[in-house]
């Protein structure tokens, strides 16, 4: 172990070992999960209503006055920063007769004040005014009619709340994969990038597809030349809790590529130089040894680049390690960001959902520019993503991220057909086929 290696580790390193296989039951994945109202309105009762949801970013509650909202399905829900410096979840509805209490996605006010009739709150979510209040019969409301809180936590850089008051902490719903997460500096990443796409879609589409990596020789052709995507060489693990975990290596060419030099060198030639390797120095066939070598260069030169990858395992520092947390999050790390990926349910429509893509960057130490390889782009610490949100096929969620979209869509239409009637998966598609089961099993409940 080098004196790098051995220095006291601030955040928990993550566990490696594979996970049991679990047992399947094989149950068929029908497709009307994918269409019926009566399936959506079970998944409303049973797995929306109980399970954690991320509401926004840390960083956007930091002082007292402080406000998000967000959706979920036909729920507003409104998150206060308080005067006593706690974060509290509210469902975002004023008391007086059933008005959406604050509209806009954020901002800062002394009160919450409902703009129908004038009631307002303070961040604790207590009823403090109310115009005319002697004409109440009822006697005044102040106090007494206050907004409904729901559990709300804070962990990862992220504001998680609860619509069940009854549930469980939300390190006991995550299980082990808190402490994968927390390997990675989460809090530290920047939101880069933030774009809502409405699709013609079910969110389980999303899931689906995050849930296995079979399809990405063929939805992601380019991906080939820097991401190794073959069964064999991936290890995917199950949790009792219905999360699923994936390691792709990265920073190279998947085995079975031939050729392809000038593509994979392409790719990561701005990488390699940030971390002083010289491209040229892989040609000849030796793009296979730029995994390791980036590996040994990032754990030499990481403290000087502003980098702390004391807590990372040498895999973290080129690969690609994706989480599914069920039932609809995704978060695809990478040693230097996280591609976080959310389906959330449509209000009414089992065909419809809201696909939610942020890049979050981590900056180096001191530096407010730096060049995302992931996004293929520079991004800027003091520059704010702007939300774009729009129907699918309006707005962009970069490249890699726009070719699912094209599948989901005409997958939709296809679940549709009166010539398909189940599943059939290769082993590799386990991931997908847990979720489905856990799905089933929390609808049981």
């Amino acid at each position: 172990m080098s004196d790098y290696d051995a220095r006291e580790i601030r955040r928990p390193a993550a566990d490696v070992s594979k996970q049991p296989e679990p047992t399947l039951r094989g149950t068929p994945i029908t497709p009307e999960r994918y269409y019926s109202k009566e399936f959506m309105d079970r998944e409303w009762d049973k797995i929306w209503t109980r399970t954690w949801q991320i509401a926004g970013l840390e960083r956007e509650l930091t002082k007292e006055g402080d406000y998000i909202t967000t959706s979920l399905g036909r729920e507003t829900i409104l998150c206060t920063f308080g005067e006593d410096g706690k974060v509290r979840a509210f469902y975002n509805v004023c008391q007086h007769r059933g008005m959406q209490l604050m509209a806009a996605p954020s901002g800062n006010a002394r009160l919450l004040t409902c703009p129908y009739h004038g009631w307002a709150y303070d961040m604790q979510g207590t009823l403090k005014t109310v115009p005319d209040v002697a004409d109440f019969a009822q006697g005044n409301p102040c106090g007494k009619l206050n907004l409904v809180e729901i559990p709300c936590e804070v962990w990862a850089g992220f504001v998680w709340y609860n619509l069940d008051p009854d549930c469980a902490p939300l390190k006991t719903f995550l299980g082990p994969i808190a402490d994968q997460i927390d390997s990675y500096p989460m809090a530290e990443m920047v939101r880069t990038h933030w774009v809502t796409v409405e699709g013609d879609f079910n969110w389980k589409l999303v899931q689906d597809n995050f849930s296995e990596s079979y399809h990405v020789p063929f939805v992601h052709p380019s991906s080939k030349f820097v991401i190794e995507y073959g069964r064999q060489h991936c290890q995917f693990d199950h949790y009792p809790e219905g999360h699923c975990r994936m390691f792709m290596p990265g920073a190279g060419p998947a085995d079975s590529v031939k050729g392809g030099e000038n593509e994979t060198l392409a790719s990561l030639s701005e990488e390699l130089k940030r971390w002083e390797l010289n491209p040229d120095d892989y040609r000849g066939g030796k793009t296979r040894n730029i995994r390791r070598d980036l590996q040994r260069q990032k754990r030499k030169l990481g403290p000087e680049k502003g980098f702390d990858f004391s807590s990372y395992h040498d895999d973290q520092l080129t690969d690609n390690w994706h989480y599914t947390i069920f039932p609809n999050l995704s978060f695809s790390l990478k040693p230097d960001g996280n591609i976080w990926l959310r389906a959330r349910p449509h209000e009414t429509d089992p065909e419809k959902c809201y696909f939610d893509m942020w890049y979050m960057t981590l900056f180096p130490k001191g530096e407010t520019q730096y060049y995302s390889w992931v996004m293929r782009e520079f991004v800027s610490i003091d520059t704010p993503a702007v939300h774009v949100q729009g129907p699918y096929g309006t707005v962009s969620a970069g490249g890699a991220i726009n070719e699912d979209l094209d599948i989901w869509s005409a997958q939709q239409r296809g679940l549709r057909s009166r010539g398909y009637k189940r599943d059939y998966l290769a082993g590799q598609e386990s991931r997908l086929r847990y979720f489905h089961e856990t799905l089933e099993d929390w609808l049981a409940r």
